[in-house]
Formats: C-alpha cells, sequence, structure tokens
C-alpha cells in the first residue's frame, strides 16, 4: 500500500506526463528581447528600409517578401528551413513568424527557434504574434501578400 508521499508523487508524474501529452507543456525558447514588433516591422515593410530577412516556418507565407520555409513543426520544414538559412551570415537580420494559433500551442516556433541556435545564428527575432496572424497581424491592416 502506497503512503502519502508516494500517492502525491504518482499523481504529480501523472498530471505531468498529461500535460506533455496534451501539448499543454511547452516551454518558451526565446526572450522578450527576441520578440519583433508586428507593428514596426510593418513600418519597415511599408517604407522598404531595414526589412530583415523574414521567414515564415508556419502553413503560409502572408507577409510581403517572407521566405516560405514551411511548417517547421515537421521535419521537412525543418530541413528546408536550414537550407534557407545556409547561405545566410550567422549575424544576419532575421525574423522568423507562423501565426498559426496561439504561441502556446504553436508547433512551429519552438522547432524554428531550435535550428537557429544551433546553427550559431545570433541576430534572430521571433515576429510577435500571440494569438494567431490573422488577430496579431492581419485584422490590424498590416502588408499582406495578394493570393
Amino acid at each position: 500500500m502506497m503512503n502519502f508521499k508516494g500517492k502525491w508523487f504518482s499523481l504529480m508524474l501523472m498530471i505531468l506526463i498529461t500535460q506533455v501529452g496534451c501539448g499543454q507543456l511547452k516551454p518558451q525558447n526565446w526572450t522578450a528581447d527576441q520578440l519583433e514588433d508586428p507593428a514596426q516591422l510593418a513600418e519597415k515593410i511599408r517604407q522598404d528600409r531595414n526589412v530583415p530577412i523574414l521567414i515564415n516556418v508556419g502553413p503560409s507565407a502572408l507577409i510581403p517578401g517572407s521566405i516560405d520555409a514551411g511548417a517547421a513543426g515537421h521535419s521537412s520544414g525543418v530541413k528546408k528551413l536550414s537550407e534557407v538559412l545556409k547561405p545566410l551570415k550567422k549575424d544576419a537580420d532575421i525574423v522568423i513568424y507562423c501565426g498559426c494559433c496561439p504561441f502556446a500551442n504553436c508547433p512551429n516556433v519552438r522547432p524554428a527557434i531550435d535550428v537557429l541556435k544551433s546553427g550559431g545564428y545570433t541576430n534572430y527575432h521571433l515576429l510577435n504574434l500571440p494569438q494567431n496572424i490573422y488577430a496579431d497581424w492581419i485584422s490590424k491592416g498590416y502588408p499582406t501578400v495578394k493570393k
């Protein structure tokens, strides 16, 4: 028969496994300083000044001038992102974005940031789309590609 400590440990372990398995426990691998402000990026695009290298790591490249690397949550997207990054300088100004869903649930931004980190890139940012691309970009009238 289990004592209180054993029951408590078992319960905590089950909760942890459930959260990880359901995708609810996904720690951020970026800092607040690495978040790119959407309004500032939109203005750079409109003025065509100091526009960073934009890379979409989600299902669809909707921001003008962005490179579509595909969903980084899939091995094919990680491979394509690595190929896109290969010719770039390690200190290139890079902004990645997805926007498929809230950051807490996004299957694409964390793997993409892992690729940037492991590749030695030092000047990368994540476009701050905490809800999704519609709520945080399109609905605000920021530039989009015409499809």
